[in-house]
């Protein structure tokens, strides 16, 4: 199979297949990437361990920061304890939620599902809420001034600052010898 062939069924497989963990798979947090195709991730209990990338993965798909893999456990490995089997994109993270499969420590604040947030909200009430957030942006306290302010802006510290000044003396004077110059014109037309 040429690297091409190889590379569209694993991007392929990567993207389409909607595959729930089995009993002995967990989903698990990418915290960081140790080099040499090993990345540190952390599991629902926030234990941190070691995971290699197999090799069908390399150079065909990337992971960052933050993504979420379903990995298989390895028994024999010291420092190196899963190998990870499946990324997971936002479409099979969708589905996994929706399967029930996901877990709590890794659903954001607003999502943990608690007993007492089961009720059911109506589109009314979606849309109350809506005009009440709105109605309280509406009423702060804001002012030109406040957007002219650029001192929470990110500074990019790796290049360095360079201040022009710019004058508006010579462009009047400019407009000034245009306008002694459009009146010569004038003069000589008639």
């Amino acid at each position: 199979m040429s690297k091409t062939t190889k590379r569209k069924h694993v991007t392929r497989e990567v993207l389409e297949e909607f595959i729930l963990p089995t009993d002995n798979q967990q989903i698990v947090k990418v915290v960081a990437g140790r080099g040499n195709n090993l990345h540190e991730m952390a599991n629902a209990a926030g234990e941190k361990f070691l995971a290699s990338m197999p090799s069908k993965f390399r150079k065909n798909v990337w992971i960052k920061r933050g993504d979420f893999v379903i990995v298989d456990p390895i028994s024999e490995g010291s420092k190196v304890k899963a190998e990870i089997s499946i990324i997971l994109y936002p479409e099979q993270i969708k589905y996994i939620k929706e399967e029930g499969k996901w877990p709590e420590s890794f659903l954001p604040r607003k999502e943990s599902i608690t007993p007492k947030e089961t009720k059911e909200t109506s589109v009314g009430d979606l849309l109350e809420e809506m005009e009440q957030k709105l109605k309280v942006d509406s009423n702060s306290e804001y002012s030109e001034t406040d957007s002219d302010n650029d001192d929470d802006l990110f500074v990019n510290t790796n290049r360095p600052v360079i201040t022009c000044y710019y004058t508006d003396e010579s462009s009047e004077e400019e407009d000034e010898e245009e306008d002694g110059v459009e009146e010569k014109s004038e003069n000589h037309v008639k």
